[in-house]
């Protein structure tokens, strides 16, 4: 059996958010391996649609975490190539009538106090921002600090940014069992290549989060939550902003595990429209819903009747890593020192990425960290876990 060394971090998980984790600790001078059990991005992230939004979260920890990542993106689209296709194209919300607009305007109110930059949009400002809307629309607002990025190249290039600093990654190579000395200190992995030992293991194994958890011995409840995407033929550049209905707030934060569906729409600079989003939690049922996504298209050209007509050329969907209370689980795991979980960010990953990584790196050295990890603890579940 082969054991490599010395390392100070292995990572598990190369979706975006173990390529964060491993981007600013290869760049905080720790030696760094990555493994994942297949391919770069396999998971969650090349299935997302690259969303990094504030606009989605209510005052609170997440939003904290978004805002954070907001600031790191934008160093990023600096540092890496533009190949990751970063767009800092602002959101628009809308709301079709009076009640979901006052509510919509409450929410906005709340996040600017937080440091959100949200505009309420009259309905003749709304078409000027975005002219193919549906008439009937009561209003919206802008939030000019969402953004998009093209979530599984970004993950290759923040990968590649970490082995240029040192970090060696291992697709392919599925963790088996977590290593642990004599205190009981994680002290490195099991693979089916060998053994990396190491005194940090940081999990960041996005749906399987809760798996591999439970190889240290703890419990992690992550739960699979399923969303569809359709993506259309290359159109001319229609829509301008990141689009959705004033509801998806409240899908995202619900804790239902049957379908919900608001429609959400993006151009992409590629040409193709990406049409959203469901939510329900299914396990890991890959069969196409054809309801689910005659449902996200018809709402989709409510919101634009141009689309009514274009071709949608595929769908595809994900499995987004879903907690009890929709935060995640960054930090050190007080019940088995030298466990660090980086997973649990549903379908906000892409967006929190950034700021996890570097909350991590701060971690893993012992320094103070930008944010209070406290809200995100992993533990947090051991006396109160119960999932409908």
């Amino acid at each position: 059996m082969l054991t490599r060394h010395p390392l100070d971090v292995v990572i598990v998980g190369a979706g975006i958010v173990g390529a964060a984790c491993a981007y600013y600790t290869s760049r905080s001078g720790l030696s760094v391996a990555v493994v994942d059990r297949g391919p770069l991005a396999g998971g969650t992230t090349g299935a997302g649609e690259g969303n990094l939004l504030v606009s989605d979260k209510v005052p609170g920890p997440e939003l904290e975490l978004a805002l954070l990542s907001a600031s790191l993106w934008q160093q990023l689209s600096e540092e890496l190539p533009p190949g990751i296709e970063y767009e800092l194209k602002g959101g628009v919300v809308v709301a079709a009538s009076e009640d979901s607009l006052a509510t919509l305007s409450a929410t906005a109110a709340a996040q600017r106090g937080a440091g959100v930059a949200a505009h309420r949009l009259a309905p003749d400002r709304l078409r000027e921002l975005e002219p193919h809307l549906a008439p009937h629309l009561a209003g919206g607002c802008h939030y000019p600090q969402d953004a998009q990025v093209q979530p599984a190249l970004a993950a290759a290039e923040l990968l590649r940014a970490a082995t240029r600093a040192g970090a060696l990654v291992r697709p392919g190579e599925e963790v088996v069992g977590i290593l642990r000395d004599r205190e009981g200190a994680v002290c490195g992995v099991r693979t089916t290549r060998g053994e990396l030992r190491a005194p940090a293991v940081v999990n960041a194994a996005g749906t399987w989060g809760g798996d591999l958890a439970a190889l240290a011995g703890v419990n992690l409840p992550v739960l699979p939550r399923r969303g569809f995407v359709l993506v259309t033929e290359p159109l001319p550049r229609l829509i301008r902003h990141k689009v959705y209905a004033a509801e998806y707030v409240a899908d995202v934060s619900s804790g239902s595990a049957a379908l919900q569906t608001s429609p959400v729409v993006e151009g992409t600079p590629s040409g193709p429209v990406l049409i959203g989003a469901s939510r329900e939690r299914v396990g890991f049922d890959r069969t196409l819903s054809v309801p689910v996504v005659a449902r996200l298209a018809a709402r989709a050209a409510d919101l634009f009747p141009v689309l009514a007509d274009a071709r949608v050329l595929r769908a595809y969907h994900g499995f987004r890593p879903y907690l009890p209370d929709h935060l995640p689980a960054i930090g050190p795991d007080p019940r088995a020192p030298g466990l660090f979980h980086a997973c649990g960010h549903e379908g906000a990953g892409i967006g929190l990425a950034p700021a996890t990584g570097l909350l991590i790196a701060d971690a893993v050295r012992g320094k103070r960290t930008a944010l209070d990890l406290a809200p995100f603890a992993p533990d947090r579940f051991d006396a109160t876990c119960h999932v409908p």
